[in-house]
């Protein structure tokens, strides 16, 4: 019954690895080995940081050529689906296998040139063999669970070798935390070399399209945004709680890919509640656990990519009575336009390297 299934599983990817190369759009499967070492951003991590960590990056390129407006104007990258699998080289983390969707952001001239510099940036969830357990694996202060958000960029530069075969080598940067859902979450950060082919399955010579570039004009607009989910104080098994933000921020478009932004954040945080306990308890302090509301102004920017858009942002608490980590926070995130103003949104609200939570939200760009 093993042979059978590992047979039936074996034909299935050859099939679709024909049904791909059948595709008239032009696509790429591509293979990456990377080595690196962990970055030691937080104290508390300090104990993780040997080894030299190891993996692969299996990925699906599409590329385009200009077919939409938009990709000719980000100088027509690629957008595709990554599978990483990582050796920590350490007993105590084990082991990471993440699945991503990723975009591939190109510079210099495409049409022409064989060396390519490229810039890929994916986001995606991932599965560690080996989280914390109080009586197992209590050194573990990294993961809090087997399920993690991670990120992941890799800047690099690749050369044509034959028609259908490439070569790239570069930098890359991995990251993993599950957004304080559960604690510890200090997360790890891996940085390394990688090196790899990329095969193209679609030997047609490709044809760019080009249309006459046109100015970009669009008063500002203003966006309100709900964003919510749950999570743990820094605390182990201090539970789960539900958060809640609203956003009001203006923004302006500086042109068809990009806009900068500025507002408030308006952050109510149960979990602070039983932190605060916590910290009076042990450090015989005298807080009040009912001051959970934090505000804060924020400046950002916005990369339109399509119906998708990249959200960075920086803010700075002007009420924070607990003083939860830093005064300083970030935000980076994914939104979704539903027609001209509805938008869904998922980010990672963090301080530094420090994640506090996972949002998700919905809002409108008025």
């Amino acid at each position: 019954m093993n042979y059978l299934r590992r047979g039936l599983t074996l034909l299935f990817l050859i099939v679709n690895i024909i049904l791909i190369a059948q595709i008239k759009e032009y696509s790429t499967l591509q293979v990456d080995y990377f080595h690196g070492n962990l970055v030691k951003h937080n104290p508390d991590v300090a104990h993780l940081v040997k080894g030299h960590p190891s993996g692969i990056i299996l990925s699906w390129n599409k590329e385009t050529t200009g077919e939409n407006e938009w990709e000719e104007r980000l100088n027509y990258p690629d957008f595709g689906v990554s599978f990483i699998y990582q050796d920590f080289k350490n007993d105590v983390l084990g082991e990471d296998y993440g699945l991503y969707g990723h975009y591939n952001f190109y510079f210099g001239d495409r049409t022409r040139d064989k060396n390519d510099f490229l810039l890929r940036l994916g986001v995606g969830l991932a599965y560690n063999t080996n989280p914390y357990d109080k009586v197992e694996n209590s050194k573990n202060t990294a993961f809090g669970s087997h399920i993690t958000a991670s990120i992941y960029a890799m800047a690099n530069y690749k050369r044509k070798i034959t028609k259908n075969i490439s070569a790239q080598t570069g930098l890359t940067f991995i990251h993993y935390s599950n957004g304080n859902t559960k604690a510890p979450n200090n997360g790890v950060n891996l940085l390394g070399l990688n090196v790899g082919l990329n095969y193209e399955l679609n030997s047609v010579e490709k044809e760019y399209q080009h249309r006459e570039r046109t100015i970009f004009k669009e008063p500002i607009k203003y966006n309100i945004v709900l964003r919510g989910g749950a999570n743990e104080a820094d605390v182990v098994n201090s539970g789960l709680y539900p958060f809640f933000t609203a956003s009001f921020y203006a923004d302006k478009r500086l042109s068809h890919l990009s806009a900068v932004q500025l507002g408030a954040d308006v952050f109510v945080s149960e979990f602070l509640k039983e932190y605060v306990k916590y910290k009076n308890s042990v450090d015989n302090e005298n807080n009040n656990p009912n001051e959970y509301v934090r505000v804060g102004i924020v400046a950002g920017h916005e990369l339109f990519i399509n119906k998708l858009s990249l959200l960075t942002q920086l803010g700075v608490y002007l009420y924070d009575p607990v003083g939860f980590e830093s005064a300083i926070y970030e935000r980076i995130g994914l939104k979704r336009y539903f027609g001209k103003k509805m938008f869904g949104t998922i980010s990672l609200k963090a301080h530094a390297a420090r994640a506090e939570a996972v949002e998700f939200g919905i809002g409108a760009r008025l």
